[in-house]
């Protein structure tokens, strides 16, 4: 869980429209969400806030390494809270729905993978695409 101090240990000041992208990705059911989506539902609650100022504090934390910024197929880019541990994605290629996931196999084959090799393994990140339950058309 991230706090306030984590905002001071990451060189960031505490201001209120930090506190409320931070509050908002550490009590989001979505673990991946837009810029748009953040503003959103920072709207949706009540608050005033500006897309810029969602866009800022985004591209702060970010660099700050708060945030992990991902680039699926949907071609925008969706933010995830950064606890440093590990994951993949699976994808939904009809809704863009996102699911992360961990399998050891897939983390021994990319240990094993020589720099050289093609393969659908990144250094750090495997996307698995296909269509879940709610993306299959009836």
């Amino acid at each position: 869980m991230h706090t306030p101090k984590d905002l001071q240990k990451a060189g960031l000041k505490i201001t209120l429209p930090r506190l409320k992208v931070l509050n908002l990705f550490e009590s989001s059911e979505n673990h991946h969400l837009s810029a748009e989506d953040v503003y959103k539902l920072l709207l949706a609650s009540g608050e005033d806030v500006s897309l810029a100022t969602v866009y800022r504090v985004l591209t702060q934390f970010e660099l700050s390494g708060l945030l992990i910024r991902h680039h699926f197929e949907s071609g925008k880019s969706v933010f995830e809270l950064n606890h440093g541990e590990h994951h993949d994605h699976i994808v939904c290629l009809q809704c863009g729905h996102v699911e992360e996931f961990y399998d050891p196999a897939i983390e021994a084959r990319r240990k094993k993978s020589p720099p050289s090799t093609v393969s659908l393994f990144t250094t750090t990140h495997c996307i698995s695409m296909g269509l879940h339950q709610r993306g299959v058309p009836e």
